[in-house]
């Protein structure tokens, strides 16, 4: 296809959303992938053992679901073949002593359960995602709204109004609490704040950072109200619905298709040129889900912006991520009773070793006990894995992307900083210790196992700069209004008809697919 009216660059859930988007209103959209599978983070592979499929990076889709992209899409992905498999118990907390907590999807029976570790905690609990749902107007609309809007504007103008404007001042003056300063006023438990505190690990930020607080409220609030959901057979079958809608509205997918620059005209973005010289246009608009790195280095090179190249320059990248992916000969018989249906488990010691984990990854340093995040997909889809095996997907959200040094003082850090295969191995030992130390017999049933260290995660996406699977660190100097810089607005680049969407801009990281949507909205 060329001459189409929209080209989007990348192929993650905001250029999938975006061209569905647009194709529903009559556009010719062409989606061009440089890798050999669309996908982004979504990359679903046997690569432990045959008939043993594993989601490598992304797999839970609980933004996707309660996202405005998914209540749009759906219906029609769903006519594509696009189901989930759901469990009632999307969360819990595992700690070293074997002592555990879990979410269920009914919040009654979470108050009570909470109550039960410490009187009064239910209670809070109940108050903190009862707030989320009251302020939801509000609080989902600056969270997935177009700041830069006149909707925006009316909804912050109707908050001043019927809150007062100094009420709602506090309103976000509390939005900005670190997910420390809220559990540790708000809980007496020390379980129920591990509970907690490994989720702002998920949305790029430490329990130290602002707004982590508010973050992890939202999550605990989305967690009870949608659970954990992955897709049945796997994240790629998300993809194939995707194809096969973007195709039955009139437009394409190239992949193997490297886009080594934009082309302007007379000041304008008109299309792209490949890496094999070939040259594509586009009516309307070249729509770019990179980082901004890419987008102002490689791919607009002398032409971007000089306030651009200059921003891109400062943009800051976060933590690495680290998986391992295992094949099991049975379902992992853990020392606690109720964890072996808990779709995302987390091992911690609680919020004190979330916090030295997430700093000493920042400093360079392996963590010497690092937040292991344990997924049980075969939980929820039996299908994953043959009969009777199991397979278990594990996220470490807290790796370094340049190694100074080792936390535990017992592995040595390559000169250069950079992963290898051996390091990586041998960090994967430390976490499978944690791991069986929780499982009996863990070892034994060990039918194959799979590590990726940041370095690998970025070698198959560029867009993973060292590992970091958040498009950018997601502290507050840099979301928002301000993301991906201090001077963005909404998904402009300032270049006509070149739009930048993807995780590096608002609202962020994620599978809600929301910057993909919000721009298919406004074009």
């Amino acid at each position: 296809m060329s001459g189409v009216d929209h080209i989007i660059v990348g192929s993650g859930i905001n250029a999938l959303v975006c061209a569905a988007m647009l194709g529903a209103k009559g556009a010719t959209v062409l989606v061009l992938e440089r890798n050999d599978r669309i996908g982004g983070c979504m990359r679903t592979e046997e690569i432990t053992a045959p008939g043993f499929v594993h989601d490598v990076m992304a797999t839970t889709f609980v933004l996707f679901i309660t996202s405005p992209a998914f209540a749009a899409l759906g219906k029609d992905l769903a006519r594509h073949g696009l189901e989930f498999c759901h469990t009632a118990t999307p969360t819990g907390v595992l700690r070293p002593d074997g002592s555990h907590a879990v979410l269920t999807t009914d919040r009654a029976a979470n108050i009570a359960a909470l109550n039960g570790i410490a009187s009064g905690d239910g209670d809070r609990h109940g108050g903190d995602v009862g707030g989320i749902e009251r302020d939801a107007g509000l609080l989902f609309g600056l969270l997935g709204g177009a700041l830069w809007s006149y909707p925006t504007t009316k909804l912050l103008a109707g908050a001043a109004w019927r809150r007062g404007p100094r009420n709602l001042a506090a309103f976000m003056g509390k939005a900005l609490v670190p997910a420390r300063g809220w559990l540790e006023t708000t809980y007496t438990s020390e379980m129920v704040r591990a509970l907690w505190a490994p989720w702002v690990l998920h949305a790029g930020l430490g329990p130290e950072d602002a707004f982590s607080g508010q973050i992890a409220k939202v999550i605990a609030f989305a967690l009870e109200a949608a659970g954990a959901p992955i897709v049945k057979g796997g994240a790629k079958n998300l993809l194939a619905a995707f194809e096969a809608l973007i195709k039955e509205r009139g437009g394409g997918i190239r992949v193997n298709a490297d886009v080594a620059s934009v082309v302007q005209s007379g000041g304008r973005a008109t299309g792209v040129r490949l890496a094999s010289g070939e040259t594509l246009t586009a009516a309307e608009s070249v729509i770019c889900s990179v980082t901004p790195t890419q987008l102002y280095g490689r791919l607009l090179g002398k032409e971007a912006p000089d306030a651009a190249v200059k921003a891109a320059q400062d943009y800051r990248y976060g933590k690495g991520n680290f998986q391992v992916h295992y094949a099991l000969s049975k379902a992992p018989a853990w020392r606690g009773e109720g964890l072996d249906k808990v779709a995302l488990l987390h091992l911690t010691p609680g919020l004190d070793g979330v916090s030295k984990a997430c700093n000493e990854a920042v400093r360079g340093l392996l963590p010497e006990v690092p937040t292991i995040c344990v997924g049980q997909p075969h939980a929820l889809d039996p299908s994953r894995c043959p009969d009777g095996k199991a397979i278990l997907w594990l996220q470490l959200p807290e790796a370094p992307r340049h190694i100074k040094g080792d936390a535990a003082g017992k592995l040595e850090a390559p000169v250069d900083g950079q992963w290898t295969e051996a390091l990586r191995e041998a960090y994967a030992d430390r976490v499978e210790a944690i791991l069986a130390h929780h499982i009996d017999g863990f070892h034994e049933t060990v039918i194959a196992r799979r590590a990726y260290s940041p370095a690998d995660l970025e070698a198959m996406n560029i867009n993973l700069v060292g590992g970091d699977p958040y498009g950018g660190s997601s502290t507050i100097d840099q979301s928002f209004l301000w993301r991906p810089f201090k001077a963005s607005r909404n998904h402009e680049t300032g270049i006509k008809g070149l739009y930048h969407i993807g995780a590096s801009t608002h609202p962020g990281a994620g599978l809600g697919g929301g910057s993909g949507f919000l721009l298919a909205g406004r074009l």
